[in-house]
């Protein structure tokens, strides 16, 4: 088979012979007289080699302090017996124990592991959401302004 230039039926004039950009191509309405040249957005002239960024590389910024002091700053509230005698992680890591007795089966949608598991772990996110954003605003001299 030979290569040849073809036109497709319903493409007007274009072909598809190749992908050659030298072209420009111009968009035109009957609604706006004006015509409009369509061009690349990531080829404008202060583009960042094509790679479209909105946040900083390393937006995370993870450091292992916040995670360690936000672990032990969440256990030590949350290990207050204030729930009838008894603790929050207490009572999470007691329902994780009585529902790994029936394994193979899951907990029940009634069970009080729920109710401890998203608690526990509510806590634990905030503590370390919070932690994050003192710890690296005083790091980065965000509160003394």
């Amino acid at each position: 088979m030979a290569a040849t230039m073809s036109s497709v039926v319903g493409l007007a004039n274009s072909s598809l012979s190749g992908f050659s950009s030298a072209k420009k191509t111009s968009l035109s309405s009957d609604f706006v007289r004006s015509t409009v040249t369509a061009r690349n957005p990531l080829r404008v002239a202060k583009a960042s080699g094509g790679r479209v960024t909105c946040f900083q590389r390393d937006w995370l910024r993870r450091d292992l302090n916040v995670i360690g002091f936000g672990l032990i700053g969440w256990l030590a509230p949350s290990s207050v017996p204030a729930i009838n005698g008894k603790s929050l992680t207490g009572l999470f890591f007691e329902s994780v124990g009585t529902e790994l007795a029936h394994f193979p089966t899951g907990p029940a949608l009634t069970s009080q592991f729920w109710l401890w598991m998203v608690c526990w772990h509510l806590g634990l996110f905030l503590c370390l959401t919070f932690g994050q954003i003192g710890f690296k605003g005083r790091t980065e001299d965000y509160f003394s302004k």
